[in-house]
């Protein structure tokens, strides 16, 4: 046998696979990494946080959404790290968000934001949402919109081992260094919303459904004390039925603010507050 094939069969069968290596897992949807990973599925989901417009001109905005706590016994794995307690999940009591709106040809609009890299109590989010939906209806009446939606991007926070696990004798990071994880939320979705003026306009309340296709991933990035790098990846596929519903208030002809509620009734509820203004003349 060439040598040139000796080689070859020597990496396919003499080395295991890369996820076999690494200790990959691929918890189930009723697991508690999947519970806990679509609780927070729903703050970072972009919804749309305003009512529907026909006449949507340049805007500019700051969403501030509740983080919905994760309770020790789902924040606790039951697949990938049995045996360990709780992870370090509630970091934060909220995540802001700068929104910016424009107008696109055919009466669609799109919707963009972005969480530069800051890091904050730990935390450090790269989160890219967008999206664009078209509206059908009268100014003076109901207002239908359907859009799709996503949020992509990165979140590093120790996760797995916080500072109080890392001098804690009896757990897994004890004398380790503290673990900068990273999550990325891949959330793909499609909604419906119905609204409408009251007070002479002033006032939009709105309500509306859909559903979103999860595929977050989990990248563990710890290394205890004996120097060994534990960097297995956690990964899930879900499925929700998501609904919203709130009011948009024009407090000036170029100032508006909006109250939402977002809800996964599986999983978690949220709040957002976004206040907007037009941006040129």
């Amino acid at each position: 046998m060439r040598p040139a094939a000796i080689a070859l069969l020597a990496l396919v069968f003499g080395r295991p696979a890369f996820g076999a290596a690494q200790g990959d897992c691929f918890p189930g949807p009723e697991s508690n990494e999947a519970k806990t990973m679509a609780i927070f599925a729903v703050p970072l989901a972009f919804s749309r946080g305003g009512a529907p417009e026909l006449f949507s001109g340049f805007k500019a905005g700051l969403e501030l959404a509740y983080l919905p706590r994760v309770s020790d016994a789902t924040g606790t794995p039951t697949i990938c790290r049995p045996g360990k307690g709780p992870e370090h999940t509630n970091l934060l009591f909220g995540i802001p968000r700068p929104r910016f709106g424009m107008p696109l040809p055919f009466g669609l609009t799109l919707q963009a934001s972005w969480i530069p890299p800051i890091r904050v109590n730990g935390v450090k989010a790269n989160l890219l949402g967008f999206s664009l939906e078209k509206t059908f209806g009268q100014a003076d009446g109901l207002v239908a919109a359907v859009r799709a939606h996503a949020t992509l991007g990165s979140i590093r926070a120790p996760i797995t081992c916080d500072d109080q696990a890392l001098e804690d004798p009896t757990s897994e990071c004890f004398g380790g260094a503290r673990s900068d994880d990273r999550v990325s939320p891949n959330i793909f979705g499609l909604d419906l919303a119905l609204g409408g003026p009251l007070a002479g306009g002033r006032l939009r309340p709105y309500a509306g459904a859909g559903y979103n296709r999860l595929q977050p991933r989990f990248q563990v990035n710890f290394t205890n004390q004996f120097g060994v790098l534990d960097d297995r990846r956690v990964e899930v596929n879900l499925d929700r039925m998501v609904v919203f519903g709130g009011a948009s208030w024009a407090v000036t002809e170029r100032l508006g603010v909006t109250g939402e509620l977002y809800a996964a009734p599986a999983d978690a509820v949220t709040g957002r507050i976004i206040v907007r203004t037009a941006v040129g003349p």
